[in-house]
Order: structure tokens, then C-alpha cells, then sequence
């Protein structure tokens, strides 16, 4: 079986440095839609480095996404067709402000391998610390199409009810037909969002838009809508990939405030509201 599960967990984390500054911030917010219209001022702290504020989700790409998505795949224990990959989940849980430049320390390691019959899910966990303490921890939940059935634990589901009545706000965001050139030059090089050839073989009749990017452009829509724009108000976000977005839809969120958390779900408009994320909470102060 490509996935020893034993092996996956019981490797040593790595540990790395990761550095990032304005600029590497500037184009993740570009790479998720920000600076739209261009002189909002709205936009200007998303896009000007005199203004800048780094939306919480940049955890998922800072340092170039290191140790990421893919380096993770290649853990020992791991050795799985990268077609055959497909980003399930994430979370993040921000213990502090995100600087607009730092330099820290990324530890990642594979933290739970789950047997869901048909697949098998990776947790993949990035703790990230600088010379002040812990900054963010992030759990990435990775399905591997065909490597289940060992008789493994399931693990949880996560699912949870859905959200009570109708949304408080519903917004729209149009994807940019350039959307995931732009997102991936973050870091994420994965061929499935650039080459048609590529998403063919993973069963797509073109390429799709990063998961992480819906990811980053539906916490952006809940901070400038319900946030009054402070990013610093976010304390933890976690998703569910229901579905794809593909590069020149809509994607349209509905938001349910709750008690210090946001509720979200994100479709694709052009689609009758196909789910795009789903069982998604935004944590908030």
C-alpha cells in the first residue's frame, strides 16, 4: 500500500525557516481577489504597503506554503499519484497577529491518517513559532483517492448541522479568468490549476481553482463585511472543500452570525449554488 500509516506517523516533523515580507502579502491579497476597485480605501490595506494588514489565511501559503500541501506528500510512509489528490479541509488557529514581515520557525508533520474506505486522509499540521512565541497552527486535510480500505479508524466526520434560517449577509465575488495563474505564484505549483492536460487526468474537463484560494477570498468577505475590515479580530477558520470552483464563475457566500463565530457556506453561483465550502466557521473576538 503506498500509505503506511504507521511510518506516516511516527516520522520525525520537519522543521524549517520560512521568511516572508510586504510584498509576498501584497500578492497573496492580489491572488484572492483584493484591490478591487483599486483606490478603495477599503482595498488600499490589502494592497498598499504603508497601509497593509495580513488577512489570517496568508498562513496558508507564508514562507511559500513551507512545509506545504505537496512536501508533505513526500513524508515518509507516503508515495501517492498526485492525480489522485484532492485538498479536503483546512483549518487555521491564529494565537496572534500575522506581521506584515517576519521571519519564524515551521514545524509540519503528518498528524492522523484516516481510512475512509474509498480514500485515505492525511492530517497534515503546521505549527509555526517565531522568536516571540507561537503565531499560527494549521491543519490541512488531504484525500487520497483510492488508498482507503486497510481497516484503519475512520476518524471524524466534521460535518456539522446546517446553519439556522436565512444568511445575514450574502455576497458575490466574480473569479478572474487569470485567478489561479495569479494565486499560485504563492506557491502552490500544483499543475491541476494551470494545465488542461493535467486536469484531464485528475477527471476535469479544465483546470480548477485552488481550494485555498475560495479558502482566502471567502475569509476576506467575511472580515470586510461582518469584521469591519479588522483582520486582527480572527482567532480561527476552518472548511470543508465541498465541490470545485473553476477560474470566470461567481462564487457566492451567505454568512449566519452566531455568538463569536461567523457561520459560512460558498457556492458556485453559475451552478444553482454547487457547494464550494461547506461546514465552515470563522472564529472571531
Amino acid at each position: 500500500m503506498p500509505i503506511d500509516a504507521a511510518q506516516a506517523l511516527a516520522a520525525e516533523p520537519r522543521t524549517g525557516e520560512i521568511t516572508w515580507d510586504h510584498k509576498d502579502v501584497q500578492l497573496y491579497h492580489l491572488g484572492i481577489g483584493a484591490g478591487r476597485p483599486a483606490t478603495d480605501p477599503d482595498e488600499l490595506r490589502y494592497t498598499l504597503e504603508s497601509r497593509l494588514h495580513v488577512l489570517p489565511s496568508f498562513a496558508t501559503v507564508a514562507g511559500n506554503g513551507s512545509p506545504g500541501v505537496i512536501s508533505g506528500l513526500s513524508m515518509p510512509g507516503i508515495d501517492v499519484d498526485l492525480a489522485r489528490v484532492l485538498h479536503g479541509g483546512q483549518s487555521i488557529e491564529v494565537h496572534r497577529p500575522i506581521p506584515v514581515r517576519g521571519t519564524a520557525t515551521a514545524t509540519g508533520r503528518i498528524a492522523a491518517v484516516y481510512d475512509k474506505g474509498t480514500a485515505a486522509v492525511l492530517v497534515m499540521r503546521t505549527e509555526v513559532a517565531d522568536a516571540d512565541g507561537p503565531l499560527w497552527t494549521g491543519d490541512a486535510r488531504i484525500f487520497v483517492r483510492g488508498e482507503g480500505g486497510w481497516g484503519g479508524d475512520r476518524g471524524p466526520s466534521g460535518r456539522l448541522d446546517p446553519p439556522a434560517g436565512d444568511p445575514d449577509r450574502t455576497v458575490e465575488r466574480t473569479i478572474r479568468e487569470d485567478q489561479a495563474l495569479l494565486y499560485r505564484l504563492s506557491g502552490d505549483w500544483n499543475p491541476l490549476h494551470a494545465d488542461p492536460d493535467f486536469a484531464k487526468r485528475a477527471g476535469f474537463d479544465r483546470p480548477i481553482l485552488h481550494g485555498l484560494c475560495t479558502y482566502g477570498m471567502t475569509l476576506k468577505a467575511v472580515v470586510d463585511t461582518l469584521l469591519d475590515g479588522d483582520v486582527t479580530r480572527v482567532r480561527g477558520y476552518r472548511t470543508r472543500f465541498a465541490g470545485v470552483v473553476f477560474p470566470g464563475e461567481t462564487l457566492r457566500i451567505r454568512m449566519w452570525r452566531e455568538q463569536g463565530l461567523v457561520r459560512v457556506e460558498a457556492g458556485a453561483a453559475d451552478r444553482d449554488d454547487a457547494p464550494v465550502l461547506a461546514d465552515t466557521v470563522v472564529e472571531h473576538s
